[in-house]
C-alpha cells in the first residue's frame, strides 16, 4: 500500500475511531461534523478512500452524501460504510443500491468495523472491479442478467435458468470465480438452492442446450459468434458464464 489510507469517521465516534486505527496498519483517521453538509465538504477537502457514517444526518443524509461525492470532479469518489440505529432490511437495500459497500446495525464493533473496512481498502488498493458493480443496484444487476438470458432463449421454468442467473450475477462480482468453477462456483451455486454441484453443472448444461436449439440466432452471434461459426459447437458451461458475465462488466464500466 503506498502511504496511508484515509478512513473519515464522525467526531462523536472518535472513540470508536481510535480503536479501528489501533487495529489496522497504514490508516490515518479523520474526524468531521455530525452534519451532512460539512462531512460532504470535509470529504471533499481530504478525498477519504473510505468513509463510515450515519444513515441519518442533519441537512444531508447519507444517501445524499453518497450521490454528492460521486458528482464531484476531484478524482476516485470514497467507498462508504453505512451505520443505522434501525435493523432494517428495507432500508439496507435502499443503502447498498444507492451505494453503500456495506451496512451495520447498531451497536457495531470496532472491530467489526475494521474487518469490513480492510476488506474494502483492499480492493480499492489492488484496483479490484468488484468496486465496480459494489455501488450498483443489485436489482438492476439481476433485471440486466434476467433480460440476457430471455434474449439468449433459456427458459425461465427450467433449474438451469434459475442457476445460470445466479452463476452469472456471481462472475460478474468476482470474475476470479470462472477460473475455478468447479472448486467454487457450482458449490456457491448449490448452496444457495440446497443441492449439489453435479446437478448445478447438469442444469446449467441443459439450459444452455436449450438456449441453443430454441434461440434467436442473431442473438446468439452477437454474444457467441466465435463459436457457433465454427466447429466447436456449443459453449461449455464457463464459457458460457463468462462471455455474459464479461459483456455485463463492460456494460456497466462504460455506464460508470
Amino acid at each position: 500500500m503506498q502511504g496511508k489510507r484515509k478512513i473519515m469517521i464522525s467526531e462523536e465516534s472518535e472513540s470508536l475511531g481510535r480503536e479501528i486505527a489501533q487495529s489496522m496498519e497504514m490508516v490515518e483517521v479523520i474526524y468531521a461534523p455530525k452534519d451532512g453538509v460539512k462531512m460532504l465538504e470535509r470529504i471533499r477537502e481530504t478525498s477519504p478512500d473510505l468513509v463510515i457514517l450515519n444513515v441519518f444526518l442533519p441537512r444531508l443524509d447519507g444517501v445524499g452524501i453518497m450521490q454528492a461525492s460521486r458528482r464531484s470532479e476531484r478524482g476516485e469518489p470514497p467507498a462508504f460504510i453505512m451505520v443505522s440505529d434501525f435493523d432494517s432490511p428495507i432500508l439496507k437495500r435502499e443503502m447498498m443500491s444507492a451505494g453503500a459497500q456495506a451496512y451495520f446495525t447498531k451497536p457495531v464493533t470496532a472491530g467489526s468495523l475494521a474487518a469490513k473496512a480492510r476488506k474494502i481498502l483492499k480492493m480499492k488498493e489492488m484496483g479490484n472491479e468488484d468496486m465496480l458493480t459494489a455501488g450498483k443496484n443489485s436489482d438492476d444487476i439481476e433485471v440486466r442478467v434476467t433480460e440476457i438470458l430471455h434474449q439468449i432463449g433459456v427458459p425461465a421454468h427450467i433449474k438451469g435458468y434459475h442457476y445460470l442467473r445466479d452463476a452469472i450475477m456471481k462472475s460478474v462480482n468476482n470474475p476470479d470465480i470462472i477460473n475455478a468453477v468447479t472448486k467454487q462456483l457450482y458449490p456457491s451455486v448449490a448452496k444457495r438452492f440446497e443441492t449439489t454441484s453435479s446437478r448445478v453443472e447438469r442444469a446449467i448444461r441443459h439450459a444452455i442446450e436449450v438456449a441453443w436449439d430454441r434461440g434467436d440466432v442473431d442473438i446468439l452471434n452477437s454474444y457467441f459468434g466465435y463459436t457457433i461459426h465454427n466447429s466447436r459447437g456449443k459453449p461449455t458451461n464457463s464459457e458460457f458464464v463468462a462471455m455474459i458475465s464479461d459483456n455485463l462488466r463492460l456494460q456497466l464500466k462504460n455506464a460508470s
